[in-house]
């Protein structure tokens, strides 16, 4: 039984991780053909599952209602014919805590508390304070990798969370400390987002009403 995702579902379920991106940056989500994708993607939007806006220099398609329905729809169906249901639950019961262990290393990596300011931006001036969240992402990278690899045994379209993670956690380990938190690259938090929203959109869960 093949574990590799069609095309369709692909580009459709990278527009949901990516939540607003452009037909290359989405056809590189899961390594797709850039023609096949626009295609696809233009599919999408006549069968109102996506739409293409532009604005403020920067242009993108993003989700209706009706495909994130739709791509549930397809995930759920996907991990029904391989049979992967439990083993993703469980990957995600595993999960939480890690989740709020990375939420918590995010906060300390924007943050450092005074006397005076309990919200005080972290100005990256106390060695010991940036060593300690990096220390503590370290951790989760370890932890991360076999439930990557648990997930990846279920469906390919898992892979590569783990070594994305790893690389983003190198970059700032070696000085570019932005690869902890910043929204446009594959920062550790950019990562763990998607890999969040993957296991929501993918049980069908509602991220408001779980954690």
């Amino acid at each position: 039984m093949t574990r590799d995702s069609p095309p369709g579902l692909l580009s459709l379920h990278a527009v949901r991780m990516l939540g607003f991106a452009d037909t290359p940056v989405i056809a590189r989500r899961f390594g797709l053909d850039a023609a096949q994708t626009e295609e696809l993607l233009l599919d999408a939007e006549a069968r109102g599952w996506a739409g293409y806006a532009a604005f403020a220099g920067t242009a993108g398609w993003s989700l209706t209602e009706t495909g994130r329905a739709e791509n549930e729809r397809q995930l759920a169906a996907e991990l029904a014919r391989v049979g992967g249901a439990d083993e993703v639950r469980d990957v995600y019961r595993e999960f939480l805590p890690l989740n709020a262990l990375l939420l918590r290393a995010c906060t300390d990596w924007q943050l450092r508390p005074t006397a005076g300011d309990r919200l005080a931006a972290n100005d990256h001036r106390d060695p010991a304070w940036d060593a300690r969240v990096l220390d503590e992402l370290a951790g989760i990278s370890r932890a991360l990798t076999p439930l990557a690899d648990r997930l990846g045994g279920v469906l390919t379209r898992f892979r590569g969370y783990d070594t994305r993670f790893t690389a983003a956690l190198a970059r700032a380990q070696a000085g570019e400390g932005a690869w902890v938190d910043r929204t446009d690259a594959d920062s550790c938090h950019s990562v763990w987002f998607q890999l969040h929203e993957d296991l929501i959109a993918t049980l069908g869960l509602d991220r408001h009403t779980h954690p």
